[in-house]
């Protein structure tokens, strides 16, 4: 069972790799295509974590967030292979892992991760973002529903 969880992390990776090269070859650094009202394309680079976080932090951060992303990967494929036969806990779990390697490979190859994804309502725009980042927040959701549907069965 653990293979199904570690080929859906690794679909993850594959996506979010494919689609961030596919953003570098057509566009350059800060272009924006205009898609939607609310959406745009733009090739932007995070040296932080999650909304920039410690991005000015003059390169440490590259090393910092590369070894969290390792120790989470470990840790979180040792919780695959305990708890693989929870579906939506291993689901969860394995979008999360794909999220953090898709971040991992460009953190190691690039010194920043790649985001294209730009949402904004008139000019108040949300950080741009990408595939590795919605699979880490989609994780993240489920696995607080997970909680959630435990919490109600168990009555805690």
């Amino acid at each position: 069972m653990l293979s199904r969880w570690l080929v859906l992390s690794a679909l993850v990776v594959v996506l979010d790799q494919v689609s961030k090269v596919w953003i570098t070859a057509h566009f350059v650094f800060g272009e924006r295509l205009y898609v939607l009202g609310v959406f745009d394309l733009v090739l932007a680079h995070n040296t932080g974590a999650a909304f920039s976080f410690l991005s000015e932090a003059g390169g440490m951060q590259r090393w910092l967030f590369s070894a969290i992303a390792v120790i989470a990967s470990v840790w979180i494929v040792w919780l695959l292979r305990k708890h693989s036969a929870q579906t939506l806990f291993a689901l969860a779990l394995s979008l999360i892992l794909g999220g953090a390697l898709g971040n991992l490979v460009d953190r190691i190859a690039y010194g920043h991760v790649v985001d294209f994804l730009s949402f904004h309502w008139n000019e108040h725009y949300f950080p741009a973002f990408n595939v590795a980042d919605s699979a880490i927040t989609l994780g993240a959701g489920l696995l607080i529903l997970d909680s959630l549907r435990s919490t109600r069965h168990t009555g805690h």
